[in-house]
């Protein structure tokens, strides 16, 4: 059976040569960068290199770079670290509702225990509105934490936007770039961010490695406490292998992003408008051209559930994901299709593509064969879309 991979939001496959230059890290430099002898210096150099090609691709210095188990650590660290910091400042924290859990549910953790939330909403698209961020600012809001590209349905933030008027008012400004990275172009400066999240596995490298830019200056408080490492931010000792995975596929991610989006963005139209035109009743959820993620499509299709979709074409060898309940194990659909005001049936129905460097135009024809004989077998069993049709020769 041919297998199609169409779900690279949630993982990348490594890249061989990222592969390579970590193999050498766990067999023969295996050194532990902490220490002062030759092993250990040598670790430490190639640690400090791929400091150096993180920093580069978000264009930051790379002594502002803490590296962490991964994006969700990050999320943690930025969000927990400044509200320890800058408790006797203020207690009000702004994020948007579409935001991944590792942020929301870590501002709802800090909602519990005594700071104030303010969560706001997206539009029809998914885009959060900068007026709607002024509005919510306070004398005594400490912190702003907005994604910068929404991981489900692909609408990217005006970023820089609301790091301008975060900056204003002097307030530490974090964004979760995890899907970001490597797509479209990141650049702190430009930004005006305080604190990044980024993470290796969404890039070609490996799981288990992220890291949080922190820009000179901000002042977080660390959750881990022990050796020190990291200057102090995180300590213990570096999964050194990762790390170096994690700069390789960063410094590759740098040199292929422009022909990445161009190639990607080409078969995201062809998927997408190959949907709409072969199938009824479909919405595509989020912004359409420069706004969306180059690698993303999120349409839902009504009258079938999109975990019966879902299951439906990995039985034929295609990888996707769906914003339903299957993939939480929730009864819920997704928070972000709902944030966006769509309806619980509609919501359930929802389904992603994510494309990667591997993807070909044979595989998304392949798609465009396959998904429209699973929607009309799956319609062929739904109540909901018989009326439907019955209601079409009245």
């Amino acid at each position: 059976m041919r297998r199609v991979y169409l779900d690279h939001s949630a993982t990348t496959p490594v890249d061989p040569e990222v592969a390579s230059v970590m193999m050498t890290y766990y067999t023969e430099k295996y050194g532990n960068p902490s220490s002062v002898h030759g092993f250990g210096r040598e670790a430490k150099q190639a640690l400090e290199q791929a400091r150096t090609q993180v920093a580069e691709l978000i264009g930051a210095n790379p002594k502002e770079i803490t590296f962490t188990s991964g994006g969700t650590e990050a999320d943690n660290l930025a969000i927990l670290g400044t509200a320890e910091a800058l408790r006797t400042k203020g207690k009000h924290i702004i994020t948007s509702c579409i935001e991944h859990h590792a942020v929301l549910e870590t501002c709802e953790h800090l909602e519990k225990n005594g700071f104030d939330l303010t969560v706001i909403p997206v539009d029809e698209e998914g885009v959060i509105s900068v007026d709607a961020v002024q509005k919510a600012i306070r004398p005594d809001t400490i912190l702003i934490t907005v994604m910068h590209a929404n991981n489900e349905v692909g609408s990217i933030q005006p970023i820089a936007e609301i790091g301008k008027l975060a900056k204003e008012h002097g307030i530490v400004f974090h964004v979760d770039a995890v899907q970001s990275l490597g797509k479209i172009p990141v650049n702190v400066d430009e930004m005006n961010v305080d604190l990044l999240t980024v993470s290796s596995h969404k890039i070609y490298g490996p799981k288990g490695v992220g890291a949080l830019y922190v820009r000179k200056g901000v002042r977080i408080v660390p959750l881990v406490h022990g050796g020190g490492q990291e200057r102090k931010r995180r300590s213990g000792t570096e999964n050194t292998p990762g790390i170096i995975g994690f700069g390789k596929a960063c410094e590759l991610a740098g040199q292929r992003m422009a022909e990445d989006a161009q190639k990607q963005t080409k078969l995201r139209d062809k998927l997408m408008n190959g949907i709409l035109d072969r199938i009824e009743f479909v919405k595509v959820n989020g912004p359409l051209g420069e706004k969306r993620l180059p690698n993303n499509v999120n349409v839902s299709i009504r009258y079938v559930e999109g975990e019966s979709l879902l299951l439906s074409l990995d039985m034929l060898g295609i990888a996707a994901s769906s914003g339903s309940a299957c993939t939480s194990g929730s009864l819920d659909p997704s928070h972000v299709l709902l944030g966006m005001g769509l309806i619980h049936e509609i919501a359930h129905g929802s389904l992603r593509f994510s494309l990667g460097r591997q993807n070909t135009e044979e595989e998304i024809d392949n798609v465009l064969e396959q998904l429209p004989k699973i929607v009309e077998r799956l319609r062929m069993m739904s109540p909901l879309y018989d009326q439907v049709v019955r209601s079409k020769h009245v």
